[in-house]
């Protein structure tokens, strides 16, 4: 029997593609699994912003009515309406109590003991499957009594590491950026005179923490004094600390042409399932959105396809089962740097699955992004609906599919204060220039809502 995404991914995680699930959508793990990690020296990792946190709510495109998912504040009415207007099956919806704006789901999950009762009576065959796996929500785990559909959290953590991506393709014989990893301070003193010839030479170098996300944790050098400057900080800290670990890689800064993103999933039997393959929208490091299907040639595809599977039977190898995303780059020539970091988790395209398999025939093209939007006052979805009109989908044809209003009103203030929120979407239409008309129509409302708001 041929399964959807969402039935290969329970079968990969529980073995069966009939178990019901508890999705977490704790977006930003990765600075919980940062904690008293010895990165870049900059300001010890936040809760984050209130917006991020109600990126929550994309769990709602994964589970389906048998399900269940977590979230920080009830969805908009109007927006769950229209989700089931499209066709999709919604999950039960479980709200934390007394939630943060700057918390992840899981921390506030920790704070209500009244939701962890409710989780508890779900019984012992549902799975928690939370975005990604920190001792946080082993933590809930325990707690309620659910058992989690994912690998230890010190796995995931591990995986997740720059340093742990750079051996696997070391060990596989994948290509990368000249590099090197440092756990301590004498690796770091000869990746640092490596990185100085490379300057002198009028190259760049890039200094990455091993848990850095979305443009956090990055060091773009371009001359030797910011590479001493930097070094004087990471010995200043050492000292005080008394801890010569670090956890960091030092790569040269190479030329490319398109970042990539494609997923593949792992069953706990070593199985593997190549998913997709995107073109990764970014700014300043910074992830803005996918394009696909993502422009690439038989013989860059074909190395997709290779480092899937060697990247998936090292993997197994280690342990290591459920989704896999894998960040990579074209080069000018028309080369591919297939591995240029693993991600063990949810990777944002990951919520996007189940609406290409219901929405996207042959031909289609989509476009998926966010808008900033700017407010006074608080936002509904059936205001937003009548100002989008035709640019909204409706099931067929083209137009944009919301795919997370939480994130409009997250950061709105009691005291009529402008807040930016974001609009999550995905562009649907039959032409990459079909998406750009309604990208720009799209944005040129969004732009006109915000000044009749006073924003």
């Amino acid at each position: 029997m041929m399964l959807d995404f969402m039935g290969r991914l329970r079968t990969a995680l529980t073995g069966s593609p009939d178990t019901p699930l508890v999705l977490l959508g704790n977006f930003e793990v990765e600075e919980e699994w940062a904690r008293d990690e010895p990165g870049l020296p900059r300001v010890a990792f936040t809760a984050g912003s209130a917006v991020v946190h109600r990126m929550d709510a994309f769990t709602l495109l994964l589970a389906g009515k048998n399900d269940h998912v977590v979230l920080k504040a009830a969805p908009d009415p109007d927006h769950l309406g229209h989700l089931e207007e499209l066709g999709l099956d919604l999950p039960r919806v479980h709200t934390v109590s007394g939630g943060e704006p700057g918390r992840t789901v899981t921390r506030d999950a920790l704070a209500d003991p009244a939701l962890q009762e409710a989780l508890r009576a779900l019984g012992p065959d549902a799975r928690i499957v939370p975005h990604g796996t920190s001792v946080r929500e082993e933590e809930l785990s325990g707690l309620t009594g659910l058992p989690l559909g994912t690998p230890p959290a010190a796995l995931c953590k591990a995986v997740n590491s720059k340093v742990y991506s750079r051996a696997v393709a070391e060990a596989t014989g994948l290509r990368q950026t000249p590099g090197w990893s440092c756990e301590n301070l004498t690796e770091l003193d000869s990746a640092f005179e490596e990185a100085r010839f490379l300057l002198r030479v009028g190259r760049r170098v890039v200094v990455k923490d091993a848990f850095g996300v979305s443009g956090k944790g990055i060091s773009v050098l371009d001359d030797e004094r910011r590479l001493d400057t930097l070094r004087r900080m990471i010995d200043r800290r050492a000292a005080r600390s008394g801890d010569d670990r670090v956890v960091l890689v030092v790569e040269e800064w190479v030329d490319k042409t398109a970042d990539l993103n494609y997923q593949f999933t792992l069953g706990r039997d070593g199985s593997v399932h190549f998913d997709f393959v995107k073109e990764a929208i970014t700014e300043g490091g910074v992830h803005k959105g996918h394009r696909f299907p993502a422009p690439l040639t038989t013989l860059q595809l074909d190395a997709v396809r290779h480092a899937v599977e060697v990247i998936g039977q090292r993997l197994a190898a280690d342990g290591y089962f459920g989704v896999v995303g894998v960040d990579a780059m074209t080069d000018p020539q028309g080369g591919l740097y297939p591995l240029v970091e693993i991600n063990a988790r949810h990777n944002m395209s990951t919520y996007q699955v189940r609406l290409q398999e219901q929405f996207l025939g042959p031909g289609s093209h989509a476009l998926a992004r966010h808008y900033p939007v700017r407010l006074r006052t608080p936002l509904g979805f059936g205001r937003l609906r009548s100002l989008l009109g035709e640019l909204l989908f409706t099931g067929s044809g083209s137009g944009l599919l919301v795919s997370n209003f939480a994130t409009v009103n997250a950061a709105a203030t009691e005291d009529g204060t402008p807040y930016e929120g974001r609009l999550h979407g995905l562009l649907i239409g039959d032409s990459p220039r079909s998406l750009e008309r309604t990208d720009e129509a799209i944005t040129a409302r969004l732009a006109a809502l915000g000044q009749e708001d006073g924003a």
